[in-house]
């Protein structure tokens, strides 16, 4: 019998199934985080991720049924599908949403891409004779014969899935800020007058910082570059200009005492998608001159 052929004992494909259903509820337990710590208030995103932590419990349950290979196929590609979602919103954004470069975000990605190998080999392999089969049909039947190469075919795939995570993550950053020195502007955005850097991007203020303190810091600061310090004003703006030192030593600049940031989900001037966002730790509001 070739390599690829070789059956898969019931005891070895029941600590399959475990460890799926563990990595499973992993993900749903990271997302979980997520959305109670502020993606829950990003319009669609969050009632996707509310979407992606219950399907990822139920799934996590249902994939310990012995012999359910459809399941464990939804089990695999529930992931795979979760993972894609990551890297279209680093690459392209996503309903709206950029995302960055996180620790969370890469953990993530590393347990979804798990999940599909061990669920991928336990919905393709070829099962042992003598074990609970599941239902009849065409699709169950197919799966209980087994995929040639099955073995590999999941590897390959997990291979390319890990590129691309890390590809996607090494060249995931902020939305520009411009650099210091720079003029702020003001720009009618649906019909407010706010506080833009030199290239027009929105400016925000996040409402648990203090005059002297940025409370944005780590991830926070991905999602919302700090604008450096010792920029100047332009016509319109006629409010108090100062820098503060961060915690990594760097400075931002500040206007009326508030600390000031850009949103990575702004990828264009005019646009202000991050105002009213409670996530991060607090609400965010852009700056009106």
């Amino acid at each position: 019998m070739d390599n690829s052929q070789r059956l898969v004992p019931a005891r070895v494909e029941l600590g399959l199934r475990v460890a799926g259903a563990g990595l499973l509820a992993a993900t749903g337990a990271t997302h979980l985080d997520l959305y109670l710590t502020g993606y829950k208030n990003i319009p669609t995103i969050g009632p996707l991720f509310l979407f992606q932590v219950i399907a990822a419990f139920v799934l996590a349950l249902a994939v310990l049924w012995p012999g359910g290979r459809l399941i464990a196929a939804a089990g695999a590609l529930f992931p795979v599908s979760t993972l894609g979602g990551y890297l279209l919103s680093i690459w392209f954004g996503l309903f709206g949403f950029t995302e960055v470069r996180t620790t969370a975000g890469i953990v993530s990605g590393l347990i979804e891409v798990a999940a599909f190998a061990v669920l991928g080999v336990v919905a393709l392999a070829p099962a042992a004779p003598g074990r609970a089969q599941g239902a009849d049909g065409a699709l169950p039947a197919r799966l209980r014969t087994g995929v040639p190469g099955a073995g590999r075919a999941v590897g390959g795939l997990s291979a390319l899935a890990l590129v691309l995570l890390f590809v996607a993550v090494a060249g995931a950053g902020g939305a520009p800020t411009g650099g210091s020195g720079q003029v702020l502007k003001t720009a009618s955005i649906k019909g407010v007058t706010v506080l833009t850097n030199a290239k027009g991007f929105t400016l925000y203020w996040f409402a648990p910082d203090t005059a002297t303190t940025s409370a944005c810091n780590g991830s926070c600061a991905a999602y919302w570059p700090p604008v450096p310090g010792h920029v100047r004003a332009g016509p319109g703006v006629t409010g108090t200009l100062s820098t503060i030192t961060r915690s990594d030593g760097s400075s931002q600049a500040t206007y009326n005492g508030h600390p000031l940031y850009t949103y990575v989900s702004d990828t264009a001037p005019g646009q202000a998608s991050g105002n009213n966002l409670n996530i991060n730790g607090g609400l965010w509001h852009e700056v009106t001159p």
